[in-house]
């Protein structure tokens, strides 16, 4: 079922119109409360449709506190979420012309504790929910780096430490070179060329871990890091011991700092912007900033 909130005008799309909830405005132990700051331009030369990504979701690991959003020039817009998937998506039509976008929002991100004892899940015990994120994808052609994955990883003991060792490996063979891949850039190709950028980075772990049984999903979301430049961030989630389990090949942001947007089986489920039509973006700005540290003290 498919959840769909009509909106007609800019402002807050948060629970209660831009307020904080009630309860929610005292953080909570063992979090990160991260600011969200994320503007987009884009130049139209004709109308075209827009499907984004870049509202926070809601738990898995966060609370959002608050969020705003405002677009110019004023126009008509709607936003929905996929209950399957938890992905929140806004979609409208823009006419020629510049368009904007300002997102802004306030998050608790739960620091969650390790399990590097989290075992495999043997395919006959992987729930049905799950199961597809084993099959291979467009960009995750894990039926064609099955034997790859065999070699390299198949003698290792199972569980966390595997899809560990699956990281290391991407990040020690891997060159991170902006520029070196394109939006149908596979894990294939990343794995011949051996270079990428986060998103390739991700797609290959992904791709090693369904060639080993192993359920693995990408994630996108909103990183703190240096270098390169503001960007969004893709990471991937692996199933291991009954539940997702994060992970970046990239190692470039702490993991409890990453503000998840989207999950999906490739990259083309958590795109932040899918256009219909003649648009370019102009430029892009999704600035993370670190609030505050909660962390619970125990005597």
């Amino acid at each position: 079922m498919i959840d769909t909130q009509n909106n007609n005008a800019n402002g807050a799309l948060s629970p209660q119109n831009g307020a904080v909830p009630a309860g929610y405005a005292t953080q909570a132990p063992n979090s990160n409360r991260l600011q969200i700051d994320c503007t987009l331009d884009y130049v139209i030369d004709a109308p075209s449709e827009f499907v984004f990504l870049i509202h926070v979701a809601q738990g898995m690991g966060q609370t959002l506190i608050q969020e705003t959003l405002q677009i110019e020039p004023q126009i008509p817009f709607h936003t929905f979420s996929d209950d399957r998937s938890g992905n929140r998506f806004l979609r409208l039509q823009a006419q020629a012309g510049p368009l904007k976008l300002v997102y802004r929002a306030l998050v608790d991100r739960l620091i969650e504790p390790v399990d590097i004892n989290a075992p495999e899940v043997p395919v006959h015990d992987i729930p049905d929910d799950v199961l597809h994120f084993l099959m291979p994808t467009r960009y995750c052609e894990s039926d064609h780096l099955g034997p790859n994955a065999a070699e390299l990883f198949g003698l290792l003991p199972q569980g966390y430490s595997r899809v560990q060792a699956i990281c290391e490996w991407v990040r020690g063979n891997i060159e991170y070179r902006i520029g070196s891949t394109t939006a149908t850039t596979t894990a294939r190709d990343v794995f011949m060329q051996r270079a990428g950028v986060c998103r390739d980075f991700a797609h290959l772990a992904v791709t090693f871990c369904r060639a080993l049984n192993i359920p693995a999903r990408l994630v996108s979301g909103y990183a703190r890091f240096d270098e390169p430049p503001p960007d969004f961030h893709a990471i991937f989630e692996a199933y291991l011991g009954g539940r997702w389990v994060l992970f970046d090949p990239t190692a470039m942001s702490p993991l409890d700092q990453v503000v998840r947007l989207a999950n999906g089986r490739d990259a083309k489920d958590v795109a932040f912007a899918t256009i219909f039509g003649p648009a370019r973006m102009t430029s892009m700005s999704p600035e993370v900033v670190l609030v505050n540290q909660n962390i619970a003290v125990t005597a």
